[in-house]
């Protein structure tokens, strides 16, 4: 019996569920774009926590306490994070998105990291996240 770390609101997190944009490699937006693009498709705003843009910028989406909106099925335990770019990323996007999962093990340290295409019929995020895991271990 796996018993998993509680967020400060007491939300169970079990996973953090990596994401692209799926936008042109390159081309940068940022959490604000997303939050309008959601909006526009008649969604709550934002459905990933963090947002790192092609520039590295680590951007806030819904807080963590809220239940995302990201991974059908895997939201209500779930930490989303979207790398801007479709399957080219950056070296300062790279280097952001081992530093915060570094981070999110030590805060809850079962936490399971997977790419979106693990949980759905999707190419997001665009590359191999336990192959990338395995790297920076």
């Amino acid at each position: 019996m796996k018993i998993y770390s509680l967020n400060l609101k007491g939300r169970v997190m079990k996973e953090l569920i990596i994401h692209c944009s799926a936008t042109p490699n390159g081309r940068y937006h940022n959490a604000e774009d997303i939050h309008r693009w959601h909006l526009e498709n008649g969604w709550d705003g934002i459905g990933y926590h963090w947002v790192i843009t092609t520039k590295g910028e680590l951007q806030a989406g819904r807080p963590e306490y809220w239940k995302g909106s990201h991974a059908y099925g895997h939201n209500s335990g779930s930490i989303g994070v979207c790398m801007i770019g479709a399957d080219e990323f950056s070296d300062e996007q790279w280097e952001v998105l081992t530093n915060l999962v570094l981070k999110k093990k030590i805060e809850y340290p079962l936490l399971e990291v997977i790419g979106h295409n693990e949980v759905s019929k999707k190419l997001c995020p665009g590359f191999n996240v336990q192959w990338w895991l395995n790297k920076i271990k």
